[in-house]
C-alpha cells in the first residue's frame, strides 16, 4: 500500500511490479491511468496544470486507501498521482489494487478513484488554445458516483 504524489510520469509496468510482483495469492489486478484529454468542454486543450497542498495531499490519499483496504479485501495497492504542467495524451494519476479475487480489485480501484476526485485536495487548471485559461470546478458526477459507496445498495 502506498501513494506517491509529484511531477514524475509512472511506468505502469514498475509500479504494478512493486505492488503484485512476487505475490503469488494475486488473483486479480485492476489498473486505472488517467490521462489529459486534448478538449474539456467543447474547447481545444493544450495543457492541464495540477497543484497540490503538500503533506495534506498525500495524507488524505493514504486514508482514502486505508479505507478502500477496510472495504475490500486487498492484497496490495498504490495510488501515483502527478503535479505540473501536463500536455494532452500525458498520464495524470495511476491506481492498481490487487486481490485474491477481481471484484474486490475492480471495486478497489472504483473506490479510489471516486474518493480520490472528490476528497483529495487537488487543484487543476485548463490552458485553452484561445490563450484563455481557467480552474476546473467539481463535477455533480463525480460527486454522486462517490456517495453511491455510502448508500447501501440492493443486494
Amino acid at each position: 500500500m502506498s501513494v506517491r504524489v509529484g511531477e514524475a510520469d509512472f511506468d505502469v509496468s514498475a509500479e504494478l511490479a512493486a505492488v503484485a510482483g512476487k505475490d503469488h495469492g494475486v488473483g486479480g489486478v485492476a489498473i486505472f491511468v488517467g490521462k489529459v484529454r486534448d478538449h474539456a468542454g467543447g474547447e481545444k486543450l493544450t495543457s492541464m496544470t495540477l497543484e497540490h497542498y503538500p503533506g495534506m495531499t498525500e495524507a488524505e490519499l493514504e486514508r482514502i486507501e486505508t479505507e478502500a483496504q477496510s472495504r475490500f479485501k486487498l492484497s496490495g495497492s498504490r495510488i501515483v498521482h502527478r503535479v505540473g504542467t501536463l500536455a494532452p495524451g500525458d498520464n495524470i494519476v495511476l491506481v492498481i489494487a490487487t486481490s485474491p479475487h477481481r471484484k474486490d480489485a475492480f471495486d478497489a480501484t472504483e473506490f479510489l478513484m471516486d474518493y480520490l476526485k472528490t476528497r483529495a485536495p487537488f487543484w487543476k487548471k485548463e490552458s485553452l488554445a484561445n490563450g484563455s485559461t481557467r480552474w476546473v470546478e467539481a463535477h455533480e458526477n463525480d460527486a454522486l458516483a462517490a456517495a453511491a459507496w455510502t448508500t447501501p445498495s440492493a443486494d
